[in-house]
């Protein structure tokens, strides 16, 4: 039986670990051959490639920093030189500062913001170039909570990610005539390594504000990516699709 994206080429951001490892590891589950990019933890980028190889799957590690337009050239070029193509690409790579706005350094927002909103940018047109010369592609975006509500002492992850919701609309709506869909997945809280260490007991603390009454884990925005790269999303374009287990929809009420 065929797997739902056999024979695709996909290229992940930021896949050594967390969520970025977690989509690695789905789309190779559902056929993919993925690239796993990785800035600084090459040991994580091999583990995954790793885990990847023992699925049966295709694999490749490559260091780049998505906010280099010369880092990005080579990046988007990595997958057609080994695999022939690229049919996917996933702009997760994202870093945060915690601090608060009168105290952050603009040297702390000019890095956020050249990764996740730059390097987001720099990836999607390089890769759609290419994706426009062989017919058609899949871009998916990874966004945040902070698309639609403001995190004190996220200022420059919540500007960064509130920019990345509306360039996916503008992209999809430019490269809807070339059979380029561009969406956006904006995951609640999700425990990783990242966010274990950041909170203590983050899933309890979490769940209790989750209608699904619990936290994610990195397959559940895994799954969500798979599905808007495959054919059964090929007419949804330029939309946003919360996995939060209903957190972000929740309002602060005042009554029980």
């Amino acid at each position: 039986m065929s797997l739902p994206l056999e024979s695709k080429i996909a290229l992940v951001t930021g896949a050594s670990k967390g969520v970025g490892k977690g989509i690695a590891l789905e789309l190779a589950r559902q056929g993919c051959a993925v690239v796993v990019n990785y800035q600084s933890d090459q040991a994580g980028a091999d583990q995954t490639v790793s885990e990847i190889a023992a699925l049966g799957g295709r694999a490749l590690a490559v260091r780049g920093n998505v906010g280099n337009s010369a880092d990005v050239d080579r990046l988007i070029a990595a997958p057609i030189e080994k695999f022939g193509r690229v049919d996917i690409l996933v702009n997760n790579a994202g870093v945060q500062t915690w601090k608060p706005l009168l105290d952050l350094e603009e040297s702390e927002w000019d890095r956020t913001l050249a990764t996740n909103l730059k390097g987001t940018f720099l990836c999607t047109q390089r890769a759609a170039r290419r994706m426009k010369e062989q017919g058609g592609g899949r871009i998916v975006n990874i966004g945040s909570g902070c698309n639609k509500i403001a995190f004190p002492n996220l200022v420059d992850y919540t500007a960064s990610k509130g920019g990345i919701e509306m360039f996916t609309k503008s992209a999809a709506v430019e490269l809807g005539q070339y059979g380029i869909t561009v969406n956006c997945v904006a995951p609640g809280a999700v425990e990783i390594e990242r966010t274990k260490n950041e909170a203590g007991n983050y899933a309890g603390t979490w769940s209790k504000l989750t209608p699904l009454g619990r936290v994610g884990v990195p397959a559940d925005v895994a799954r969500a990516v798979a599905f808007l790269a495959g054919e059964a999303a090929a007419f949804i374009t330029g939309q946003t699709i919360w996995v939060d287990g209903g957190l972000f929809s929740r309002p602060n009420w005042p009554y029980a």
